[in-house]
């Protein structure tokens, strides 16, 4: 089994900056991606960044500039700094990791984090 933690999430106001963090730990192998997505109230859940291993990051179009993901990999772990916040980002924010659960394991296994509130006043 494998466990995300996530972290960071909180209130800001419109202009300021959060930072996001998840950290997976369990029956890990390697990890094929990871990735943030948010989910607004009325609305589906949406990726805003992810990054599949050996490739480069990918974001969605409105966060573009403002958002960056990275990853330490030692760690396990997955960051979102996310800067220029406007209240349109406010969602929950969930963690999903790609991984191996095994050595042998042919396809990776989808884990979600159990979401983190971003709210934004303006």
């Amino acid at each position: 089994q494998v466990q995300l933690v996530e972290s960071g999430g909180g209130l800001v106001q419109a202009g300021g900056s959060l930072r996001l963090s998840c950290a997976a730990s369990g029956s890990i192998s390697s990890i094929n991606a990871m990735g943030w997505y948010r989910q607004a109230p009325g609305k589906e859940r949406e990726l805003v960044a992810d990054i599949i291993t050996g490739d480069s990051p990918n974001y969605e179009d409105s966060v573009k500039g403002r958002f960056t993901i990275s990853r330490d990999n030692a760690k396990n772990t997955v960051y979102l700094q996310m800067n220029s916040l406007k209240p349109e980002d406010t969602a929950v924010y969930y963690c999903r990791v790609r991984a191996y659960p095994f050595t042998y394991s042919i396809f990776p296994l989808t884990y979600w984090g159990q979401g983190t509130q971003v709210t934004v006043s303006s």
